[in-house]
This record gives structure tokens, C-alpha cells and sequence, in this order.
């Protein structure tokens, strides 16, 4: 299950039914879990951990130096999760010293050919990264996102779960769970409520996300007044309580 060509460090671990393809790469303190399908062309350093049922696609780069001038080389990791797909040519840097030594990578994630993830990012599960979408440094994507093609994110930034971001945006301020975001200059313009009805949320619960919505980011309404408003959906609905949350600790501020 390992090609004759496969070059693989005698410091690396593979698990169980493992598939390396040909002219493969796999360097020292690299863990791979069982049942992972790496294809060819692949090269993957370390220090670098990765789950389980994982499957990496022709010319991706997995766990190299951050494209970081700070970054002086010291030890930091790549962390991957169980069950993800990598698709040609997407590259997924390691963390920096300075900015928690960790990039994480988490569950059933699938990211596209040419997606980038660069160092110190985060990010959830089940997220899909169309082709291109790429992240600077430090970003935090939550569970289910989705970022159209070619979608740029700005470092340090935020987006939520369930978020989706239009063909092209370019995100410099963090964007709300369940929102959906598009432009050049990427602006906020409402919930994403087809894709979330897609995912069996309740009319009522789309409908208060709405209300918070309208309440936090629309409205002349101050703040106080529009948390108390919204405190019985908060009680009701604990996504009405991570939305409110969300934009309530925003440090760069969210896009609109």
C-alpha cells in the first residue's frame, strides 16, 4: 500500500491501512492515523499530526514552515482531525511561536484545490473551502462555514459557524454565525436562511436569528436595549445566544 517511490522518514508513523502514493514525501515527526489514502506527488512535514480516514490529493503541501518573516524556527505543529479531504495543490502551514505554535484542522472539512491555510488558523468541522479560498494567519473559521471560491480572509479575522461567504469576498472584519457575506469589500446582508433551512433549522429559529439580526447590526436600537429585547429568544434558542455573543466580543469590528 505504499509505493516502491514513496520517500518516507524513518521518523514518521503511519497507522493501519495506510495508502502512500508515488514520488510522495512524508518527513520526520509526522503521525498519520489508520486508514488514510495519501496520493501521489504529496509532501507532508512535520512536526505534524493527523487523524484518522483522512484522504490528501496530488500536490498538496502539508505541515511546511509558515510564510511568516518572524517565524525563526522553532518548533510548532500542524494538527489535523479525522475523516477531512485535501484536494490538489492546497497548502496547510504549520504554526508560529509567537501565535500559539499550532494550526488546527478539525473534522470533515473539505477544502478544495488550491485552498490555503496559513499559520495559527483554526479551524472547525464540516466546513467546505471552495477553490482558492484562502485564510492569513491566525483566522478562526467555526463549524459549517463555507467560503465560496476565491474567498480571501484578512488575519486575525472571525467567522462563525454556519457563515457562508459569496464568490470572491474579500473578509477583513469577522462575520456572525449564520450569516451570509459577499462582496469585493465584503459586507454582511442577512442570514443565511436557505442554507440553513438546507441543514433542518426550524422556521422559528431562522426567524429569531433574523430578529437578532435586524436588532444588532441594522437598527439604531443601543446595544443594552437590544439585548434585553432579544433575552427571551437568548433563553429559547442557544444559537440566538452564540449570534448575539458573536458580535458583542468582535474585537475588529464585523463587516457591514
Amino acid at each position: 500500500m505504499i509505493h516502491a517511490s514513496a520517500i518516507i522518514d524513518p521518523g514518521a508513523q503511519l497507522g493501519k491501512n495506510v495508502t502512500v502514493g508515488a514520488y510522495t514525501v512524508i518527513g520526520a515527526d509526522v503521525v498519520i492515523g489508520d486508514d488514510c489514502w495519501i496520493g501521489p506527488h504529496v509532501v507532508i512535514n512535520g512536526p505534524t499530526r493527523i487523524g484518522r480516514n483522512n484522504k490528501f490529493f496530488q500536490f498538496s503541501s502539508i505541515g511546511e514552515v509558515p510564510q511568516d518573516k518572524k517565524f525563526a524556527g522553532e518548533r510548532t505543529e500542524l494538527i489535523i482531525g479525522d475523516g477531512n479531504t485535501i484536494r490538489e495543490f492546497v497548502t496547510l502551514n504549520r504554526g508560529t511561536g509567537d501565535g500559539g505554535g499550532r494550526t488546527v484542522i478539525g473534522n470533515g472539512n473539505l477544502l478544495m484545490a488550491y485552498t490555503h491555510v496559513a499559520h495559527d488558523c483554526v479551524v472547525g468541522n464540516n466546513t467546505i473551502f471552495s477553490n482558492a479560498a484562502s485564510l492569513a494567519g491566525h483566522v478562526q473559521v467555526g463549524d459549517h462555514a463555507t467560503l465560496g471560491g476565491f474567498t480571501s480572509v484578512h488575519q486575525f479575522t472571525r467567522i462563525g459557524a454556519h457563515a457562508f461567504s459569496g464568490l470572491g469576498a474579500v473578509i477583513t472584519q469577522d462575520i456572525p454565525p449564520f450569516s451570509i457575506v459577499a462582496g469585493e469589500r465584503a459586507k454582511v446582508f442577512g442570514i443565511n436562511k436557505e442554507g440553513l433551512k438546507r441543514r433542518g433549522f426550524s422556521a422559528q429559529l431562522i426567524s429569531a436569528l433574523h430578529k437578532s439580526f435586524r436588532l444588532l447590526l441594522v437598527s439604531k436600537t443601543g446595544r443594552e436595549e437590544a439585548l434585553e429585547i432579544l433575552q427571551p429568544l437568548i433563553d429559547e434558542f442557544p444559537e440566538v445566544a452564540e449570534f448575539a455573543e458573536f458580535v458583542l466580543e468582535s474585537k475588529r469590528g464585523i463587516a457591514r
